[in-house]
């Protein structure tokens, strides 16, 4: 019944006081509402019979604005007067251009278009829950309603990471150039290989004279030497407590997802293998870098619906894979937290094997709380103790990154809006001096 037949069947209750007989006039009155109400709700579009489908977008960048269309399809001879509800969750951020409560109408065979607004505020797959249709009779007295019905094909929206850190590229890339220019012309350093023979000028170093090839033409040649390509680069996301941290609006793993991309971006302009694994207690993405074209897109789909995982991290689990995958000496980049207990417990026992191997970079993003409350003036009778904490866990964060020294990490410890050019720069650094 809608607020339709309640407004009739009120009116007609002001008529009662004329009736002979006012308890018989209540039992008419009702009888009659009623039948008119199960009229007209036997006249009204039955929601099963309708056809819905969806069309528009798959995936949007966080912070963009995204357009689903939802197409309601009346295959009957009769009109349909409907209400029509798409729910999405929450964080998907729904914006419909028709209103639920607003009535539409759609003559038989036509179809309605209902175009649904997505800014979501959250990073990963964002789904349409239910759809609701309430088909109203002619008389608008009653109504039919279904929730979920009718069958419509499941829309998901991937939501992709931002990558706030494609804006240091061109200065990454300019870095880049420079190193392979000074390479080029300064002659050998370590860890390059041979590119081309050149005639000698003056100041070239006389280390580098090729003396076969001098000897074989009239002109002193001399080796040029470029930096290493096809080195092999290892992103390795840990998806544990630990990731769940936030750091200022976002937690901690997205800080490290931005980082990684900007990482996987500027090794393969430098021509390097990068592949990336994210894990906790299992491994939750692979890639591999074959296809470097369309290594960016697929690094960015596999790691968008990535979320922290409430457990501790296995790291034995993470060395095996990387030490199973990886057969070739390469440059693995850990994102982490330096936490105590995380790392002393789990990562350290296996740090020897994998450090053997492979050079190992471990990059963490500060907690900016802890310096906040390390530099406060205290103001309150609590805040002495807060500030002991914080120098707790900053001292404990230096006895963690003395450990990882001596097995010869390089550990990358700033805040969490510097992570992604204080990785990239480590990575520039090892590729000059041939240590990758």
């Amino acid at each position: 019944m809608t607020w339709r037949a309640g407004l009739l069947l009120g009116a007609g209750a002001l008529t009662l006081p004329a009736w002979p007989a006012p308890f018989l006039g209540v039992a008419v009155l009702t009888a009659t509402v009623l039948l008119l109400v199960l009229l007209d709700r036997a006249m009204a579009v039955p929601p099963d019979a309708l056809t819905v489908t969806r069309s528009g977008e798959r995936t949007v960048r966080l912070g963009g604005t995204a357009t689903v269309t939802l197409h309601l399809a009346n295959p009957t001879d009769r009109t349909l007067h409907a209400q029509v509800r798409d729910a999405w969750v929450p964080s998907a951020g729904a914006r419909p251009d028709v209103p639920p409560d607003r009535l539409l109408t759609v003559p038989p065979g036509g179809t309605a278009t209902l175009p649904v607004r997505l800014t979501p505020t959250r990073r990963g797959d964002r789904p349409a829950v239910a759809l609701t249709v309430r088909s109203l009779g002619p008389m608008r007295l009653g109504a039919r309603q279904r929730a979920g019905q009718p069958a419509t094909p499941q829309w998901t929206l991937r939501v992709l990471p931002r990558f706030d850190s494609r804006r240091h590229l061109p200065e990454k890339l300019a870095r880049l150039r420079v190193i392979d220019g000074v390479q080029v012309t300064r002659g050998r350093g370590h860890g390059t290989e041979f590119d081309t023979l050149r005639e000698y000028a003056v100041g070239d170093d006389v280390r580098s004279i090729d003396w076969r090839g001098s000897a074989r033409r009239a002109d002193v040649l001399v080796r040029t030497w470029r930096p290493e390509r096809d080195r092999r680069l290892v992103c390795v996301l840990d998806t544990g407590r630990t990731s769940a941290v936030r750091l200022g609006d976002e937690p901690r793993l997205d800080t490290a997802i931005d980082a990684a991309l900007l990482l996987t971006a500027l090794a393969a302009r430098a021509g390097d293998r990068v592949d990336l694994l994210a894990a906790d207690t299992e491994i939750r993405a692979r890639v591999t870098g074959s296809g470097r074209p369309a290594l960016l897109a697929r690094l960015v789909d596999a790691v968008a619906p990535l979320q922290p995982a409430l457990a501790e991290t296995d790291f034995e689990l993470i060395a095996a894979e990387v030490l199973r995958r990886e057969r070739q000496r390469s440059l693995v980049v850990l994102f982490t937290a330096l936490e105590a207990g995380a790392i002393g417990d789990g990562l350290l026992p296996v740090l020897p094997r994998l450090a053997t191997r492979h050079r190992v970079v471990l990059a963490a993003a500060g907690d900016p709380v802890l310096n906040r409350l390390a530099t406060a003036t205290p103001a309150g009778p609590d805040d002495p103790y807060a500030a002991a904490s914080a120098w707790r866990a900053l001292a404990e964060r230096d006895r963690v990154r003395a450990a990882l020294s001596r097995y010869g990490v390089t550990v990358v410890d700033v805040p969490g809006h510097r992570l992604a050019p204080a990785v990239a720069d480590t990575y520039l650094r090892l590729k000059s001096l041939g240590q990758l």
